[in-house]
């Protein structure tokens, strides 16, 4: 992303896209505030790689289908709030828009396609910003058969979907993907419950993206010659990968933690067996990438030196890592303190 002024000024209304969606008191007004938040991040997509103009036009393609959509079943339940039978077909159409719009499975196919063609800096915007309103608005009218097969099979998608992906992005698309599951089942028993999990996976997922984007990785195989130099460098990325995937000793636990205890009060047992096993699938696939740059034997290059590009960023990395590796421990700390 090039730093200049129209790069300034969609990234601003992109915001106010996302605020205008959140803060309307009518589904039209919600409407307008995605249509300027879409209108806006499309030129933030586009720059003179032939990948991101390709993304860009199917972002544009989807995201275009499920406005027109949202603004269908907007119109006819204004037509119909006059009578006094509440039409179910109209809560459902707005609520499969929402979730076309989020990239939550059974409307999931676009998600990893786009993410493909982005940069790091996009994707991250992708992931995080641009998931804000369409959460938001799902969370003010819960479509309980649909979001029950959304969470099943988003869960399932993100879990499977990742195990054959040999590209970065397409990973953290379908991690994003089984993220979006238990988001949704946060939703599903608590409002304030779900943006507790997305503040967490938001920094997870940004220090993720901070060091790939720094060092450029794209691929696995980047991965396993990365870093001979520095070891704990290394380490420090694969724990990174672990917290994202929730495993105990780390921050990414935490969320994780409350929506298994606001599941297990509620008695959801079925489907907090799902998602439980479906993480584990996840933490399968990033295992895989630890054990196979740790364990392994991989030749070392004498003349292969790399030096820290910006020693501002590597600070950056190193607090973002302190958080993601050890605000589990901090967070309990204070939990106990007070």
């Amino acid at each position: 992303m090039i730093n200049n002024s129209s790069t300034i000024m969609f990234s601003n209304i992109v915001m106010m896209g996302t605020f205008i969606s959140i803060s309307a008191n009518s589904w039209l007004g919600a409407w307008m505030g995605l249509e300027i938040n879409l209108l806006a991040f499309i030129p933030l997509m586009s720059d003179d790689k032939l990948m991101s103009t390709q993304a860009s036009l199917k972002y544009f393609l989807t995201q275009a289908l499920a406005s027109s959509v949202f603004l269908f079943a907007v119109i006819m339940f204004m037509l119909n709030s006059s009578k006094f039978m509440y039409n179910y077909y109209m809560e459902m159409m707005l609520f499969s828009a929402l979730l076309l719009k989020s990239g939550s499975a059974p409307f999931h196919f676009w998600f990893p396609n786009v993410m493909e063609g982005l940069s790091w800096t996009n994707s991250l915007i992708l992931m995080t910003w641009q998931k804000i309103a369409p959460l938001m608005l799902m969370s003010y009218i819960i479509y309980k058969p649909l979001i029950i097969m959304s969470i099943i099979l988003s869960s399932l998608i993100g879990a499977l979907g990742g195990l054959n992906q040999t590209s970065l992005r397409k990973l953290m698309a379908y991690s994003s993907i089984n993220h979006l599951s238990w988001m949704l089942m946060a939703m599903y028993n608590s409002t304030t419950l779900w943006m507790t999990y997305f503040m967490f996976y938001s920094l997870l997922t940004f220090s993720m993206i901070f060091m790939f984007n720094m060092f450029k990785i794209s691929h696995i195989n980047q991965l396993f010659s990365l870093f001979f130099y520095n070891k704990s460098m290394k380490f420090m990325l694969f724990f990174n990968l672990l917290s994202l995937g929730g495993l105990p000793p780390f921050l990414g636990f935490l969320p994780k933690m409350l929506v298994i205890q606001s599941l297990t009060f509620n008695n959801q047992l079925f489907l907090l067996t799902i998602m439980v096993c479906m993480t584990l699938i996840t933490l399968y696939f990033y295992m895989r990438l630890c054990y196979s740059a740790f364990m392994m034997n991989y030749y070392e290059n004498n003349w292969m030196t790399y030096s820290i590009y910006n020693l501002f960023k590597f600070k950056n990395f190193l607090i973002f890592s302190f958080f993601s590796l050890f605000g589990l421990f901090i967070i309990i700390s204070l939990y106990f303190m007070f």
